[in-house]
Protein backbone atom coordinates (compact mmCIF):
# COMPACT_ATOMS: atom_id res chain seq x y z
CA UNK A 1 0.00 0.00 0.00
CA UNK A 2 2.94 2.41 1.10
CA UNK A 3 4.54 2.01 -2.48
CA UNK A 4 0.95 2.57 -3.88
CA UNK A 5 0.54 5.30 -2.58
CA UNK A 6 4.15 6.78 -3.57
CA UNK A 7 3.66 6.16 -7.27
CA UNK A 8 0.05 7.74 -7.08
CA UNK A 9 2.08 10.42 -5.64
CA UNK A 10 4.37 10.41 -8.22
CA UNK A 11 1.82 10.69 -10.67
CA UNK A 12 0.29 13.54 -9.35
CA UNK A 13 3.15 15.78 -9.39
CA UNK A 14 3.66 14.60 -13.18
CA UNK A 15 0.38 16.62 -13.82
CA UNK A 16 1.12 19.31 -16.36
CA UNK A 17 -0.82 22.78 -14.04
CA UNK A 18 -0.74 25.66 -16.48
CA UNK A 19 1.36 28.89 -15.62
CA UNK A 20 -0.52 31.42 -13.89
CA UNK A 21 -2.60 33.20 -16.97
CA UNK A 22 -1.26 36.70 -16.32
CA UNK A 23 -2.03 37.50 -19.69
CA UNK A 24 -5.89 36.36 -19.66
CA UNK A 25 -6.02 38.30 -16.44
CA UNK A 26 -5.10 41.06 -17.70
CA UNK A 27 -7.53 40.99 -20.80
CA UNK A 28 -10.36 40.75 -18.25
CA UNK A 29 -9.32 43.87 -17.03
CA UNK A 30 -9.94 45.27 -20.42
CA UNK A 31 -13.13 43.56 -21.64
CA UNK A 32 -15.67 41.64 -20.32
CA UNK A 33 -15.51 38.17 -21.97
CA UNK A 34 -18.12 36.88 -23.56
CA UNK A 35 -19.27 33.62 -22.25
CA UNK A 36 -16.65 30.41 -24.04
CA UNK A 37 -16.39 27.28 -23.76
CA UNK A 38 -14.90 26.01 -19.95
CA UNK A 39 -11.76 24.30 -22.14
CA UNK A 40 -9.61 25.46 -18.43
CA UNK A 41 -12.53 23.60 -16.68
CA UNK A 42 -11.59 20.45 -17.90
CA UNK A 43 -7.59 21.13 -16.68
CA UNK A 44 -9.08 21.99 -13.24
CA UNK A 45 -11.46 19.02 -12.81
CA UNK A 46 -8.50 16.49 -14.27
CA UNK A 47 -5.83 17.86 -11.97
CA UNK A 48 -8.69 17.75 -8.90
CA UNK A 49 -9.40 14.13 -9.65
CA UNK A 50 -5.80 13.53 -9.15
CA UNK A 51 -5.59 15.10 -5.55
CA UNK A 52 -8.62 12.70 -4.72
CA UNK A 53 -6.92 9.83 -5.90
CA UNK A 54 -3.57 10.82 -4.36
CA UNK A 55 -4.57 11.77 -0.57
CA UNK A 56 -7.36 9.78 -0.14
CA UNK A 57 -8.95 12.54 2.29
CA UNK A 58 -9.73 15.01 -0.48
CA UNK A 59 -13.20 16.46 -0.05
CA UNK A 60 -15.49 18.75 -1.86
CA UNK A 61 -17.76 20.24 1.09
CA UNK A 62 -21.50 19.11 0.65
CA UNK A 63 -22.70 22.32 2.77
CA UNK A 64 -21.44 24.39 -0.12
CA UNK A 65 -22.66 21.71 -3.08
CA UNK A 66 -25.94 21.65 -1.74
CA UNK A 67 -26.25 25.62 -0.99
CA UNK A 68 -24.96 26.11 -4.85
CA UNK A 69 -27.48 23.15 -6.41
CA UNK A 70 -30.84 25.52 -4.65
CA UNK A 71 -29.25 28.57 -6.26
CA UNK A 72 -32.12 29.16 -9.39
CA UNK A 73 -30.31 28.88 -12.83
CA UNK A 74 -31.20 32.61 -13.59
CA UNK A 75 -29.89 34.15 -10.19
CA UNK A 76 -26.17 35.07 -10.52
CA UNK A 77 -24.50 34.41 -7.61
CA UNK A 78 -20.75 34.97 -7.17
CA UNK A 79 -19.22 32.55 -3.98
CA UNK A 80 -16.25 31.18 -3.39
CA UNK A 81 -16.12 27.33 -1.84
CA UNK A 82 -13.72 24.46 -0.27
CA UNK A 83 -12.54 23.10 -3.89
CA UNK A 84 -10.34 20.58 -2.23
CA UNK A 85 -8.76 20.07 1.32
CA UNK A 86 -5.64 17.94 1.80
CA UNK A 87 -4.58 16.95 5.17
CA UNK A 88 -1.40 14.30 6.09
CA UNK A 89 0.32 13.81 8.91
CA UNK A 90 4.19 12.31 9.13
CA UNK A 91 7.25 12.62 11.00
CA UNK A 92 5.85 14.42 13.88
CA UNK A 93 5.10 16.82 10.88
CA UNK A 94 1.63 18.10 9.33
CA UNK A 95 -0.21 19.91 6.32
CA UNK A 96 -3.58 21.05 5.72
CA UNK A 97 -4.67 22.50 2.49
CA UNK A 98 -7.50 24.42 1.44
CA UNK A 99 -7.93 25.24 -2.24
CA UNK A 100 -10.92 27.76 -2.78
CA UNK A 101 -12.57 27.65 -5.88
CA UNK A 102 -14.79 30.43 -7.12
CA UNK A 103 -18.05 29.93 -8.87
CA UNK A 104 -20.58 31.72 -10.55
CA UNK A 105 -18.42 34.20 -12.65
CA UNK A 106 -19.87 34.75 -16.42
CA UNK A 107 -16.80 35.54 -17.42
CA UNK A 108 -15.53 31.81 -17.41
CA UNK A 109 -11.89 32.71 -18.71
CA UNK A 110 -11.51 34.97 -15.63
CA UNK A 111 -13.05 32.67 -13.00
CA UNK A 112 -11.39 29.76 -14.49
CA UNK A 113 -8.08 31.18 -14.69
CA UNK A 114 -8.38 32.01 -11.07
CA UNK A 115 -9.02 28.70 -10.07
CA UNK A 116 -6.37 27.21 -11.80
CA UNK A 117 -3.77 29.77 -9.92
CA UNK A 118 -5.07 28.44 -6.75
CA UNK A 119 -4.54 24.52 -7.74
CA UNK A 120 -1.56 25.41 -8.99
CA UNK A 121 -0.93 26.88 -5.31
CA UNK A 122 -1.83 24.49 -3.50
CA UNK A 123 0.10 21.74 -6.11
CA UNK A 124 3.41 23.89 -5.06
CA UNK A 125 3.10 23.96 -1.47
CA UNK A 126 2.13 19.95 -1.70
CA UNK A 127 5.19 19.72 -3.19
CA UNK A 128 7.39 22.00 -1.02
CA UNK A 129 5.94 19.59 2.37
CA UNK A 130 6.60 15.96 0.41
CA UNK A 131 9.93 16.92 -0.16
CA UNK A 132 11.17 18.65 2.92
CA UNK A 133 9.77 14.73 4.41
CA UNK A 134 11.68 12.56 1.64
CA UNK A 135 14.67 14.59 2.21
CA UNK A 136 14.50 13.33 6.30
CA UNK A 137 16.79 10.49 7.12
CA UNK A 138 15.37 7.19 8.73
CA UNK A 139 13.86 7.99 12.53
CA UNK A 140 14.59 11.93 11.99
CA UNK A 141 11.68 14.51 12.82
CA UNK A 142 10.72 16.83 10.45
CA UNK A 143 9.13 19.35 13.09
CA UNK A 144 6.89 21.47 10.58
CA UNK A 145 3.30 22.44 10.17
CA UNK A 146 1.69 24.29 7.11
CA UNK A 147 -1.78 25.61 7.21
CA UNK A 148 -2.83 27.10 3.68
CA UNK A 149 -6.63 28.21 3.27
CA UNK A 150 -8.43 31.41 2.33
CA UNK A 151 -10.73 33.79 4.22
CA UNK A 152 -13.89 35.89 1.99
CA UNK A 153 -12.59 39.67 3.70
CA UNK A 154 -15.15 41.22 1.56
CA UNK A 155 -18.28 39.93 -0.34
CA UNK A 156 -21.12 42.96 -1.12
CA UNK A 157 -22.84 44.10 -4.28
CA UNK A 158 -19.60 45.59 -5.75
CA UNK A 159 -16.34 43.53 -5.06
CA UNK A 160 -14.90 40.02 -4.05
CA UNK A 161 -12.06 40.07 -1.84
CA UNK A 162 -10.21 36.69 -1.24
CA UNK A 163 -7.18 36.11 0.94
CA UNK A 164 -4.96 32.87 0.78
CA UNK A 165 -2.80 32.38 3.58
CA UNK A 166 -0.17 30.30 4.32
CA UNK A 167 0.92 29.66 7.92
CA UNK A 168 4.78 27.73 8.14
CA UNK A 169 6.30 26.70 11.41
CA UNK A 170 9.62 25.32 11.83
CA UNK A 171 12.82 26.76 13.24
CA UNK A 172 10.40 30.00 13.17
CA UNK A 173 7.09 30.78 11.93
CA UNK A 174 6.00 32.88 8.67
CA UNK A 175 2.87 34.01 7.58
CA UNK A 176 2.73 34.53 3.88
CA UNK A 177 -0.60 35.74 1.61
CA UNK A 178 -2.07 36.55 -1.65
CA UNK A 179 -4.82 38.43 -2.26
CA UNK A 180 -7.26 38.92 -5.03
CA UNK A 181 -10.19 41.28 -5.25
CA UNK A 182 -13.05 41.17 -8.04
CA UNK A 183 -15.35 43.82 -9.57
CA UNK A 184 -18.83 41.76 -9.55
CA UNK A 185 -20.81 43.84 -11.60
CA UNK A 186 -18.12 44.06 -14.53
CA UNK A 187 -16.54 40.86 -13.55
CA UNK A 188 -12.69 42.23 -13.72
CA UNK A 189 -9.87 41.40 -11.77
CA UNK A 190 -8.77 44.83 -10.16
CA UNK A 191 -5.08 45.97 -10.02
CA UNK A 192 -3.57 48.29 -7.62
CA UNK A 193 -2.98 50.45 -10.72
CA UNK A 194 -6.46 50.35 -11.97
CA UNK A 195 -7.88 51.77 -9.17
CA UNK A 196 -5.34 55.32 -9.69
CA UNK A 197 -5.19 58.19 -12.58
CA UNK A 198 -1.55 57.61 -12.53
CA UNK A 199 1.47 56.68 -10.59
CA UNK A 200 1.84 59.47 -8.11
CA UNK A 201 -0.42 57.00 -5.42
CA UNK A 202 2.99 54.98 -5.01
CA UNK A 203 4.24 57.75 -2.98
CA UNK A 204 1.39 58.88 -1.38
CA UNK A 205 0.38 55.43 0.05
CA UNK A 206 4.34 54.81 1.47
CA UNK A 207 4.52 57.86 3.18
CA UNK A 208 1.01 57.39 4.69
CA UNK A 209 2.26 53.92 5.76
CA UNK A 210 5.45 55.15 7.05
CA UNK A 211 3.79 57.55 9.46
CA UNK A 212 1.01 55.09 10.56
CA UNK A 213 4.63 53.22 11.60
CA UNK A 214 6.30 55.96 13.79
CA UNK A 215 3.08 56.67 15.24
CA UNK A 216 2.26 52.83 16.17
CA UNK A 217 5.78 52.97 17.56
CA UNK A 218 5.53 55.72 19.66
CA UNK A 219 2.34 54.38 21.07
CA UNK A 220 2.99 50.98 21.62
CA UNK A 221 7.29 50.29 22.11
CA UNK A 222 7.08 46.66 21.86
CA UNK A 223 5.88 47.62 18.27
CA UNK A 224 8.68 47.88 15.88
CA UNK A 225 8.64 48.17 12.00
CA UNK A 226 11.69 48.62 9.87
CA UNK A 227 11.14 52.22 9.07
CA UNK A 228 14.43 54.11 10.27
CA UNK A 229 16.01 55.88 7.36
CA UNK A 230 19.55 55.06 8.94
CA UNK A 231 18.57 51.28 8.73
CA UNK A 232 19.33 49.30 5.27
CA UNK A 233 16.31 47.11 6.17
CA UNK A 234 14.39 50.20 6.26
CA UNK A 235 10.66 50.08 4.24
CA UNK A 236 11.56 52.33 1.14
CA UNK A 237 8.11 51.86 0.27
CA UNK A 238 4.97 50.03 -2.17
CA UNK A 239 5.51 49.59 -5.87
CA UNK A 240 2.68 48.41 -7.90
CA UNK A 241 2.82 44.63 -7.42
CA UNK A 242 1.80 45.31 -3.40
CA UNK A 243 -0.57 43.33 -1.66
CA UNK A 244 -4.19 44.77 -0.90
CA UNK A 245 -7.58 44.11 -0.59
CA UNK A 246 -10.52 46.43 -0.17
CA UNK A 247 -12.53 46.13 3.02
CA UNK A 248 -16.47 46.14 3.97
CA UNK A 249 -15.88 49.79 4.85
CA UNK A 250 -14.69 50.82 1.26
CA UNK A 251 -11.18 51.46 2.63
CA UNK A 252 -8.03 50.32 0.93
CA UNK A 253 -5.57 48.12 2.87
CA UNK A 254 -1.87 47.31 2.05
CA UNK A 255 -1.04 43.90 3.53
CA UNK A 256 2.44 42.74 4.34
CA UNK A 257 3.76 39.45 4.76
CA UNK A 258 6.04 38.60 7.66
CA UNK A 259 9.54 39.79 7.23
CA UNK A 260 8.44 42.46 4.82
CA UNK A 261 8.00 45.41 6.97
CA UNK A 262 8.67 44.42 10.12
CA UNK A 263 10.51 41.50 12.43
CA UNK A 264 8.92 38.14 12.88
CA UNK A 265 7.03 38.08 16.23
CA UNK A 266 4.87 40.80 14.32
CA UNK A 267 3.94 38.36 11.93
CA UNK A 268 1.65 39.91 9.00
CA UNK A 269 1.12 43.44 9.25
CA UNK A 270 -1.86 45.69 7.74
CA UNK A 271 -2.54 49.46 7.30
CA UNK A 272 -5.46 51.20 6.48
CA UNK A 273 -4.93 53.89 4.22
CA UNK A 274 -7.25 56.74 4.62
CA UNK A 275 -9.48 57.48 1.69
CA UNK A 276 -9.00 61.56 2.38
CA UNK A 277 -5.14 61.04 0.92
CA UNK A 278 -6.88 59.47 -1.84
CA UNK A 279 -9.58 61.38 -2.95
CA UNK A 280 -7.35 63.41 -5.75
CA UNK A 281 -5.28 60.22 -7.23
CA UNK A 282 -8.66 57.86 -7.56
CA UNK A 283 -9.91 57.12 -10.67
CA UNK A 284 -13.42 57.28 -9.23
CA UNK A 285 -15.82 56.68 -5.75
CA UNK A 286 -17.12 53.33 -6.53
CA UNK A 287 -14.71 50.95 -4.67
CA UNK A 288 -12.64 53.45 -2.06
CA UNK A 289 -14.35 55.64 -0.79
Amino acid sequence: MEKKLKDLREEYLKIPIPKELNDVVQAALNEKLRKKPRIGRNILVTAAAALLIVTASVNISPAAAKAMSDIPIVEKVIKVITFVEWKEEANNSSAVIKTPAISGLENKQLEDSLNEKYLSESKQLYKEFTDSMSKLKEGEKGNISVESGYVILTDNETILSVQRYTDTISASSSTESQFDTVDKKNEVLLTLNSLFKDDRYLQVISENIKEQMKRQMAEDPEKIYWVEDDDFTAFRGIDENQNFYINEDGKLVIAFNSYEAAPGYMGAVEFIIPTKVLTDLLVGDQYIH
